[in-house]
């Protein structure tokens, strides 16, 4: 029997009393893009769908057929603009985003590719076809745990990019969120957010 892969003691861990610094590996991830404000906005919720579907299918199967058991990585977003004052400005129609969930070791396309059949065959979310499975990696980075609303996100942002020029860097890449809590079932003031910028 393959022993239990726990990615969150791992890789997935920060505090909210300062920020840190971290080297992050290149390991592979679902990922899809979209754009636009993601509050209650119909496309952000098929892309979270499609992930978390293809995500699941994958664990089920490789449980079954392999023995590896793992817990899925929790959801995570790339944020960016092609006008970066639209976030200070709070113009979120002008987003962009990639949301991903991380893939451990033994997952491979054609793995993924026999989920995404299966999830098709059961579900018409359009947004399956669009879910691809690539390598991403960061790098240097900075991160902090957030606590609280993502509205109030700003002043932990501002702490965070405080803690990076402190250290004589400069932020480059996408700001990056890591989703802990699930907003439907969490307090907003409860909620906890991993958030990362790397910095060079």
């Amino acid at each position: 029997m393959t022993p239990k892969v726990d990615l969150m003691k791992v890789l997935y861990s920060a505090k909210s009393s300062a920020a840190q610094e971290c080297t992050v590996p290149a390991m592979n991830f679902l990922m899809i893009d979209g754009e636009g404000d993601p509050s209650e906005n119909p496309e952000f919720q098929s892309c979270t769908d499609a992930l978390y579907s293809i995500a699941y299918t994958t664990k089920f199967d490789l449980k079954k057929r392999k023995g590896l058991e793992y817990k899925v990585p929790p959801l995570e977003g790339l944020w960016w603009s092609d006008r970066m004052a639209s976030f200070l400005e709070g113009n979120k129609d002008e987003w962009k985003w990639t949301l991903m969930i991380m893939q451990p070791q033994g997952v491979t396309a054609s793995v993924i590719e026999k989920s995404r059949q299966a999830v098709m065959a059961k579900k018409s979310n359009p947004a399956v076809v669009h879910v691809r499975f690539a390598e991403f990696k960061e790098g240097r980075v900075a991160q902090i745990l957030h606590v609280g609303p993502y509205s109030n996100e700003r002043l932990t942002i501002e702490r965070l990019h405080a803690f990076i020029t402190g250290r004589g860097g400069i932020l480059h890449g996408k700001h990056h969120e890591i989703y802990l809590g699930d907003p439907s079932r969490t307090a907003p003031e409860k909620l906890k957010t991993i958030i990362r910028q790397p910095f060079a």
